[in-house]
């Protein structure tokens, strides 16, 4: 008998989920930042000090973007195959010399998880990504998840079989318990005027329906074979097939600074200088773009290796990710950011927090669970916020293969 595909996938999957995404008038400069979404939004060059005048959303990691890193990645496929709401701990600092360091073992032991995942017909993928939003009530400060949307993608296994693609808008609402009990005292309000970028904007506690994209209503019957959105010849589950499974060669041809030149849209010699801490950012977002399309699992497993051995990243063990599910997390140094007054941010948002960002995986599949932006220390916007806190974040509802042909759930993600 049949499953439905997310009860299916949901059995490979960790337990349950929580918050959300992204939708907004908003979208706009955001929508710039989907182009570079592998980027962890570099604050600023130099010393991982930033100056921004506006919060920036995170936009989910669209498969329109993973063609282009399939794109690179069937041009890098000639060369390689030629021959060449929980509280994450404080980062893992290197022991004495011998000692082994039980949080990135946790991390490999979960790419050799990656490893056994089964294949199928139908690749799928479910993203939910959101951002954070501070409530100043009279009755009392409270964060709620909003700015928030949910993907659904799935593409055949060969050209032919079809693929889809969908999305619908999240409610805001608050994130912790202490949030909502705090909201309720608010007078449980179903819309929250918020400083979005650099404007007010309110978002509301409400959903859309699923709205679907592309030819014949988001679903095109003679699609498949490859990533949703990209040239034809150039990502196909052939192009992804023939990539490296080492470790060492997948770093280079994916995380060397050659490899992030055309991934952030500059030239070799143009390089604008990044601190080490916005460059494993960069990396987090990169491979987590990858880890969403289907990937071999040795390539994936590959990945997961290759990105813990990355300079700046480490292991910090256990962890709950926005959606209530626990993993293995790999965190980079925390960075600086400041919001000035340069494009009319009130008096509250203003001022200088830390963050840093961290990548999750299910130590019980390998698969990749949530990318998000952390506080480590409280000020501007989130003064009143604890470090642990989550900025924004995107996180995979499900992912991976199925032998039923999709569709997208009907329940909410939290």
């Amino acid at each position: 008998m049949k499953r439905d595909v997310m009860e299916a996938l949901a059995a490979a999957r960790p337990e349950r989920l929580d918050p959300p995404a992204d939708p907004d008038a908003a979208r706009d400069r955001r929508e710039r930042d989907l182009a570079r979404a592998f980027l962890a939004e570099p604050d600023a060059p130099g010393s991982g000090s930033a100056s921004v005048g506006r919060a920036r959303g995170r936009r989910p990691l669209r498969w329109a973007v993973l063609g282009a890193v399939a794109a690179g990645a069937a041009a890098a496929v000639g060369i390689a195959t030629a021959g060449s709401p929980g509280t994450p701990g404080p980062p893992a600092r290197p022991g004495p010399p011998g000692s082994v360091d039980l949080n990135r073992q946790a991390v490999l032991a979960a790419a050799t998880k990656a490893e056994q995942a089964p294949t199928g017909k139908y690749w799928v993928a479910d993203t939910v990504d959101g951002q954070s939003y501070i409530i100043r009530a009279k009755t009392g400060t409270y964060a709620i998840s909003a700015a928030s949307a949910e993907t659904f993608q799935w593409t055949g296994a060969k050209r032919g079989m079809g693929e889809a693609s969908y999305g619908r808008d999240l409610p805001a609402h608050p994130v912790t318990p202490r949030d909502k009990a705090l909201w309720r005292k608010a007078g449980s309000p179903s819309s929250f005027r918020v400083w979005s970028n650099d404007h007010y904007y309110t978002y509301k506690a409400k959903t859309t329906g699923w709205r679907s994209e592309g030819p014949e209503v988001g679903a095109d019957p003679h699609g498949g074979g490859g990533f949703i959105g990209a040239k034809r010849g150039l990502s196909s589950l052939d192009d992804l097939r023939k990539l490296p499974t080492d470790p060492d060669r997948l770093a280079e041809m994916f995380l060397s600074e050659k490899a992030m030149d055309p991934a952030m849209g500059r030239a070799p010699g143009h390089r604008r200088r990044l601190s080490p801490e916005q460059m494993a950012g960069v990396k987090f977002w990169r491979v987590s773009a990858i880890l969403s399309g289907p990937a071999p699992s040795r390539v994936r497993a590959g990945l997961i290796r290759a990105l813990t051995a990355q300079p700046g990243v480490h292991a910090i063990g256990n962890a709950v990710d926005p959606l209530g599910r626990r993993g293995v997390a790999l965190a980079t140094d925390d960075r600086a950011a400041t919001v000035t007054g340069e494009y009319g941010a009130p008096k509250a948002e203003r001022g200088t927090y830390r963050s840093r960002t961290v990548i999750m995986f299910d130590e019980r599949t390998g698969a990749l669970l949530s990318v998000q932006d952390q506080l480590t220390a409280p000020g501007g916007p989130y003064a009143e916020m604890k470090p642990g806190f989550v900025i924004n974040y995107s996180a995979e509802r499900a992912a991976g293969w199925t032998d039923t042909k999709p569709k997208p759930p009907a329940e909410l993600p939290f």
